[in-house]
C-alpha cells in the first residue's frame, strides 16, 4: 500500500536519513518506524501506557473506579437470554 507524504519536513528528514543510512527512501521509512516502535516499547512500561491513555481520554481513577464490579455485572455481560 503506498504512502503519500505531503509534508516538506517529513520528506526532507526521510531523504536525509536515507542518505545517511545508505538506503532507499522506503527502507529509511521502515527502519525509522521499527526503531521508533522498539524505542516506545522499551521506554514505556504497561503502567505508563495505561496512565498515558487515561490522560488522553480524560479517565480519572478514584475510590469509585477502583472498586470491583459486582459479579452480577459480569453475569449480565454474558447473559444470552
Amino acid at each position: 500500500m503506498p504512502i503519500n507524504v505531503n509534508n516538506p519536513d517529513a520528506d526532507a528528514l526521510t531523504r536525509k536519513f536515507a542518505q545517511m543510512a545508505g538506503v532507499t527512501i522506503t527502507e529509511a521509512i521502515v527502519i525509522a518506524m521499527k526503531e521508533a516502535i522498539e524505542r516506545r516499547r522499551n521506554t514505556e512500561t504497561p503502567l505508563q501506557t495505561a496512565r498515558r491513555l487515561r490522560e488522553k481520554h480524560r479517565i480519572a481513577i478514584n475510590d469509585v473506579t477502583r472498586k470491583p464490579l459486582p459479579r452480577e455485572a459480569f453475569d449480565e455481560m454474558w447473559d444470552e437470554g
